[in-house]
């Protein structure tokens, strides 16, 4: 049994990172500070006797310490999210993402050196390839970000903060780490407060309302479903082969983001329309972003040879299945009451075998 930290691990991947780990049967902590996560997500395990979940911060260096002292894997995914956060916050986007994770890294260097060594997974994005104007990433691509006065860029930036960070630890020390970069992971739990299309278009369809297209419609993404991602990061943590490197991870499959809501449309109800709102209405008037966002998962496919479980129709029919449900549990169970809202869980750790 493996004790394991997923840092973020109420939010919608980690939620459903740490599902995965307990039904591995590894013991779980989670910290989160549940600034975009919820709890909620994390329902179905929080009576886990081998879960344990503490609302906090990673960018407390004590907690960090103490969470840290007796785990086998560290799984950190705690980050500032979403196009329309990072847009309103840059500030707040790389202290986010920056310091946290350099507090991971120096202490788990201090215990690589003292003889324990602990394997950590980073979750990066797809958003360090900045504009990059190749058709399809590579893992070695050059990142090309706009101007510093654009703050769209200051996310990708960040995150490619952490990557050098990581892998000057893994160079200088043999730190094992793994670096993901998740190129757009959808699925069941996922919030569309923080401008996430597929989650936005779902609700949007299922309220009757048009669905809300930026600009001209014609970007490019490439959706992938959480279960397929979170199946992979498992992977790539059990594999020697991926220390020390970064993978691109999610489909490689591209959709015209315009098609998506007309794909969404199709499956909810075929009478609904599309609006199209420029970038500067909806962020502002210096927004840039990336007309196509295609992976090469070739590097990850040679160490795993991994191959998706869900298409895109699937992963959209499970998000509306999702959001259905999601709605029906609304109707039928009362808000809990504020006073009765966990914020901090604490149990005592099982012994570890």
């Amino acid at each position: 049994m493996k004790h394991c930290l997923v840092t973020g691990g109420a939010g919608f991947i980690g939620s459903h990172l740490a599902e995965a780990l307990l039904a591995r049967g590894d013991r779980v902590s989670v910290i989160d500070n549940e600034s975009t996560g919820s709890i909620d997500n994390l329902a179905a395990v929080l009576d886990h006797p081998n879960f344990d979940y503490t609302k906090g911060s990673v960018d407390d260096a004590d907690l960090v310490r103490q969470a840290l002292a007796e785990v086998d894997e560290v799984y950190h995914l705690a980050a500032a999210v979403g196009v329309e956060l990072i847009a309103r916050a840059p500030i707040h986007t790389i202290e986010t993402n920056v310091y946290p994770t350099e507090l991971i890294l120096r202490e788990l260097s201090r215990q690589h050196e003292a003889g324990h060594s602990v394997r950590l997974f980073l979750a990066s994005t797809s958003e360090v390839y900045g504009k990059n104007p190749k058709p399809r990433w590579d893992e070695d691509d050059d990142l090309v970000f706009g101007p510093t006065t654009r703050a769209r860029w200051s996310y990708g930036a960040s995150k490619a903060i952490d990557e050098f960070l990581a892998l000057a630890y893994w160079r200088q020390s043999r730190l094992p780490v793994v670096i993901a970069r998740f190129f757009n992971v959808v699925g069941p739990r996922q919030s569309a407060a923080y401008g996430m299309v597929l989650p936005r278009f779902v609700e949007a369809a299922l309220a009757g309302r048009k669905l809300v297209v930026h600009d001209d419609g014609q970007q490019t993404r490439c959706f992938a479903h959480v279960a397929d991602v979170v199946r992979v990061v498992l992977r790539l943590m059990e594999t020697p082969a991926a220390l020390g490197r970064v993978f691109n991870v999610g489909s490689d499959a591209p959709v015209r983001i315009l098609d998506l809501a007309r794909r969404v449309i199709d499956l909810v109800d075929p009478s609904l329309g599309v609006e199209m709102v420029p970038y500067a209405e909806a962020y502002s008037s210096d927004f840039e972003d990336c007309r196509h966002r295609v992976p090469n998962l070739d590097r990850l496919r040679l160490v795993l040879d991994e191959r998706p479980q869900f298409d895109l129709d699937a992963t959209i029919r499970d998000v509306i299945a999702w959001k259905r449900a999601e709605a029906r549990r609304r109707i039928v169970a009362p808000p809990r009451p504020a006073e009765t809202t966990p914020s901090t869980r604490t149990r005592a750790h099982p012994a570890k075998s």
